[in-house]
């Protein structure tokens, strides 16, 4: 198990967040306990806890900082439709442990309002993406849970190791791209 570099008299939430963000990618966001990230963060065994309550404090912090550079992300991409579901993709795929903590409101406390404000704005963009790949005014809602369901699945088959070319040397966004094109019918 990595340890983070050590806390001193430095950011406690930081130094907390930054090891749970290890400990999830090495074990899930389910195999760690607040011990084990004092441990990995170099403070008292009480700090975690006394700073963030319990795991699913931790997890909602997690949620809600992986929410805002997702948001972040996605309004890079915003122009273009298919340029926002290979955003999704490529967050997923570099932000791992963000990603397998997001999208699981069982495991933080989802009436967080940081977290909400930032699931929002991601929101946002994900609705204003599906209505450019929208059809007609009545399908919006539709097509935006469609390109986000393929864009997710996506997403989860190649972290999973699911798809032949995610073992291999594939362009994750290549193929991301060619994905959400077919799909969606559109010629880029």
């Amino acid at each position: 198990m990595g340890k983070v570099e050590s806390y001193h008299h430095g950011n406690l939430r930081r130094a907390v967040l930054d090891a749970a963000l290890a400990a999830i990618e090495e074990s899930g966001p389910s195999g760690w306990s607040l011990r084990e990230l004092a441990r990995r963060a170099g403070v008292s065994h009480a700090a975690p806890a006394h700073h963030f309550g319990d795991k699913a404090g931790v997890l909602t912090a997690v949620a809600a900082e992986g929410f805002e550079l997702f948001a972040g992300a996605l309004e890079r991409a915003a122009g273009d439709p298919y340029g926002s579901g290979v955003a999704y993709v490529r967050f997923a795929v570099d932000h791992r442990a963000y990603f397998e903590v997001m999208f699981r409101p069982e495991l933080y406390r989802a009436d967080d309002p940081e977290l909400n404000a930032a699931r929002d704005r991601a929101g946002s963009v994900l609705a204003a993406s599906g209505r450019k790949l929208s059809r007609g005014e009545g399908e919006d809602r539709a097509t935006t849970l469609a390109a986000w369901s393929v864009a997710h699945g996506f997403a989860s088959l190649w972290l999973n190791g699911a798809l032949p070319e995610s073992r291999g040397q594939a362009d994750v966004e290549e193929l991301a791209r060619e994905v959400l094109s077919v799909v969606f019918g559109g010629a880029e």
